[in-house]
């Protein structure tokens, strides 16, 4: 079965919605140029009140190592992603479990062959956006990218494709933010009530699909 993330979290009733609706992850953006960021301490204060078994991610954007060690030890942390243009071994300063992000565009499967991180998050491609942009991509090439390692389907996603997407691509996991969303960082809880449930309905057991 499909792992989700819901992502973009800024509040404690949306971080418990999420929860509830059977999200397996929730994110927290630490980039001050999204429209999603979030202060540390304030996410220390959501997680402090979340039920266990809820997995917590922190995105970062080309940060300083010591700052991301600092953010990670202080909500804390169970998992960073890298959305910048982070090195290799960037990736390798952490004990946490470690996601690469990657805009699909020509030449992008051949940068996911030098990381060695726990899964790949497969986005649109966008000069100046760094996640967030709410457009899809072409998801052949996120199949072609499942031979170097995990991915994890995020750009454009929504109740609506969601489940077509899981069906075709058959991804470790789904990250979405924007199509479940009011607006920037509020986030619709019939929504994500609705994009779990479809995500997680596609069932496989082996290489065939349960209806």
């Amino acid at each position: 079965m499909v792992r989700v993330k819901i992502c973009g979290i800024t509040s404690m009733e949306d971080a418990l919605n999420a929860c509830e609706a059977g999200a397996d992850a929730i994110g927290f953006v630490f980039y001050e140029r999204s429209p999603r960021y979030i202060d540390p301490e304030r996410a220390r204060k959501i997680v402090a009140k979340l039920p266990p078994f809820l997995s917590v991610t922190g995105v970062f954007v080309d940060e300083e190592v010591e700052r991301v060690k600092e953010i990670a030890g202080l909500v804390p942390l169970d998992t960073l992603q890298f959305h910048g243009e982070e090195p290799p071994d960037y990736c390798t300063l952490f004990k946490e479990r470690t996601i690469k992000a990657f805009g699909v565009r020509e030449g992008f499967l051949e940068d996911l062959q030098r990381y060695r991180v726990s899964a790949f998050l497969l986005d649109t491609y966008h000069r100046d956006l760094k996640g967030g942009t709410g457009r899809g991509f072409d998801w052949r090439e996120a199949v072609k990218a499942k031979v170097y390692g995990r991915i994890i389907l995020a750009g454009g996603l929504d109740p609506d494709n969601v489940e077509e997407a899981v069906r075709m691509v058959r991804p470790f996991g789904v990250d979405v933010s924007t199509g479940v969303e009011i607006s920037p960082g509020r986030k619709d809880r019939g929504k994500m009530i609705d994009f779990v449930r479809r995500a997680k309905g596609v069932v496989y057991e082996g290489s065939k699909e349960i209806a």
